[in-house]
């Protein structure tokens, strides 16, 4: 623990979440005249129970060690701000010098955030002049009157356009794709690679053995390679020669290195049985790629550690894209997370959560708590469990170390033993780095393309996730896994809670493209297209009245995206030849969700025929003749079994049918 009179405070015993790196407050760039009040009063942030209350700042009484933290640059600013005008205690501050100070903050380039901010602190510093000695307070009188920062800025209005960018459709797709791939078909041969590079390295020093043993240990060895064709193993030298690894042959022999020196070294040398490239380990390849094996000569002794850690990586990429859950709830998962409910046929994965973790009076949880529902996900995130929790025997699924730790391990001021988001960040960048070069070597192409939004970062996935849900329904993963089969999930695991914050993330999208449809199927009816069926009436209605209404509308939150959903004018739902026009109470198909929840959408690919909610636009006429032709050559086939012939001509009359009603009645 830091001592109150170091200027710098270590504040990581205060975290509790394993993925957090070090944290500490800075004290020595705070003009000296005001750094001791500067201390004692965030010495009684952290520490009182209730320092003071900021009007309009929501949350609890005392403001967590990670507030503190993100404005603690704000206030530093402040007091600089006062050391320039000669200022050395707090109580000196006068409200004309407030006014100054308010608008040298409005008058500087920067974003509205910073200058809620900065003005935020002043508010926040004189809330706890209670608890404060007189030469360290504010005067009584509330800066600037009160009045809040919306009223002495003007409302800010969050730019969603600006937030976390979601990952390239293609990108996704492959990383996924090459992720599932060593969770499937890789993982147990990394496994078996994995526990013979463990018991080499716990393998006890060798034994000073007589030459004779070693001699005959040498020469079985060397038959043993004789018999199954093997290699002796190999390493390259500096100058590109390959060389026998004496270190690897004394590791199988159980004797040391020098062994090379010896007449069971001269032995080796001569047999003529060639040098592996590498030094292969004996875990047998069993994975296969593209009907090959994917490691033609076995997983080299040099190489386990990265697959490991690539191995990790994919299983994280899995869990943390395919479970909608935040990427420092996924790296705090621990060992035994995974349950199944064989009655409803569902995979739960259980964990803490830590955003909107708080007390009865509303002060957050450091540590957390755990989730009242748990994430319902899929067989392919529960696999990914599993391969983690063989892969090393520590309670979190994600630690630091994965393999064997270093024998002196570096000093670190960190709490907690999961990877941080920073080495996600980074093991991402190898993960695609090292699929880039395999597909290279192997003229494969399916690389992952560079994102041209940025570099891979776990935060995208949850808006990602999202977008594919919403545009790619029907998009194949891999596996024969769908978009809409994991929505489907996720929403018998979110229904009736929001906690998560992904069903928020999923309103959005589904906001901003249901707005882009709005708009298409306005400027289409403008131009004069026929809408047939029995909703076609609701339809015109609604895509009149909706793009009247919703045409520029601007969202404030994620939050008020999901209740404009439940707007019924909202509710038109393209499909394959047809348009629901979604009303649930007369909904023949199975749909998404509970009728209760704005998210509930209809199963169009559950379409029934005779359903109320169908119209069909001159578009979907389009589709159905198309459908309409195929038919009619398969019906003409007279070579067709009698049953599939009479199926098909059924199916043909009834398009045939939805053809001529469709046609105007005035062409």
């Amino acid at each position: 623990m830091s001592h109150f009179s170091e200027d710098r405070w270590e504040v990581t015993p205060a975290f509790f979440e394993d993925h957090v790196r070090a944290k500490s407050l800075n004290f020595s760039n705070i003009p000296r005249p005001l750094r001791q009040e500067a201390k004692y009063y965030i010495w009684q942030l952290i520490n009182h129970p209730s320092p003071g209350t900021i009007r309009g700042a929501g949350g609890g009484d005392r403001p967590a060690i990670a507030t503190i933290l993100t404005v603690f640059s704000s206030f530093k600013e402040f007091l600089a701000w006062l050391h320039a005008r000669g200022i050395t205690a707090f109580a000196q501050v006068t409200p004309e010098l407030l006014d100054d100070y308010l608008v040298d903050v409005d008058d500087e380039q920067v974003s509205m955030v910073r200058k809620y901010r900065r003005v935020g602190e002043v508010r926040r510093l004189w809330s706890a002049r209670g608890i404060l000695p007189p030469r360290m307070r504010l005067q009584a009188l509330p800066p600037w009157g009160g009045e809040e920062s919306s009223e002495l800025f003007g409302k800010m209005r969050p730019d969603h356009e600006n937030r976390t960018p979601r990952i390239a459709e293609m990108t996704m797709q492959h990383l996924l794709i090459w992720a599932l791939r060593f969770t499937e078909d890789f993982a147990e041969d990394i496994l078996a690679a994995h526990a013979e590079y463990q018991q080499w390295c716990t393998s006890r020093r060798p034994a000073a053995f007589p030459h004779t043993k070693i001699h005959q240990r040498m020469t079985a060895y060397l038959d043993q390679l004789r018999e199954r064709g093997g290699m002796l193993p190999g390493r390259r030298e500096n100058d590109g020669t390959l060389a026998i690894n004496w270190m690897h042959v004394g590791r199988i022999l159980d004797c040391a290195p020098c062994v090379r020196k010896t007449a069971s070294g001269r032995m080796a040398i001569e047999s003529g049985i060639p040098i592996a490239d590498a030094t292969y380990l004996d875990a047998s390849v069993t994975g296969q790629l593209d009907g090959r094996p994917w490691r033609p000569y076995g997983i080299g002794y040099h190489e386990v550690r990265k697959l490991v850690r690539h191995l990790s990586t994919a299983c994280f990429i899995i869990v943390a894209y395919l479970s909608g859950a935040r990427p420092g709830e996924v790296l705090n998962l621990r060992r035994g997370c995974i349950e199944r409910d064989a009655k409803n046929d569902l995979w739960l994965m259980h964990g803490l959560h830590f955003k909107n973790a708080v007390d009865a009076r509303g002060n957050k949880l450091p540590a957390g708590a755990p989730r009242r529902d748990p994430w319902v996900v899929i067989e392919a995130v529960a696999h990914a469990i599993t391969v983690l929790e063989r892969l090393h025997p520590h309670p979190l699924l994600f630690p630091t170390k994965v393999t064997l730790p270093p024998r002196s391990p570096r000093p670190t001021k960190r709490q907690g033993t999961a990877r941080t988001d920073g080495t996600m960040y980074r093991d991402l960048a190898k993960f695609v780095t090292w699929v880039n070069a395999a597909c290279q070597r192997l003229g494969r192409t399916d690389s992952i393309p560079p994102d041209p939004r940025g570099p891979l970062a776990a935060s995208r996935f949850r808006r990602t996730l999202a977008w594919f849900i919403r545009r790619q329904p029907r998009g194949l993963v891999a596996a024969s896994i769908q978009y809409g089969h994991v929505h489907t999930r996720m929403l018998q695991g979110y229904a009736g809670s929001y906690d998560s914050g992904f069903p928020n993330e999923y309103a959005f999208e589904d906001w901003l493209y249901r707005l882009e449809i709005l708009s298409e199927d306005a400027e289409v009816l403008d131009q004069g297209e026929h809408v047939s069926g029995p909703a076609a009436s609701a339809y015109r209605h609604r895509v009149a009245a909706a793009n009247r209404q919703f045409a520029g509308h601007v969202l404030t939150s994620d939050r008020q995206a999901r209740d404009l959903l439940g707007n019924p004018l909202l509710q038109i739902h393209h499909g394959h030849g047809m348009t629901c026009v979604f009303d649930p109470a007369q909904a023949l198909c199975q749909i998404r969700g509970v009728v209760s929840d704005p998210l509930v959408t209809p199963d169009t690919d559950d379409c029934r025929p005779k359903c109320r909610n169908i119209a069909r636009t001159d578009r979907d006429i389009q589709h159905l003749r198309e459908q309409h032709h195929e038919l009619a050559d398969a019906v003409d086939d007279p070579l067709a079994p009698p049953i599939r012939h009479e199926r098909e001509r059924h199916e043909l009359q009834r398009l045939q049918r939805i053809l001529d009603t469709h046609e105007p009645e005035n062409p």
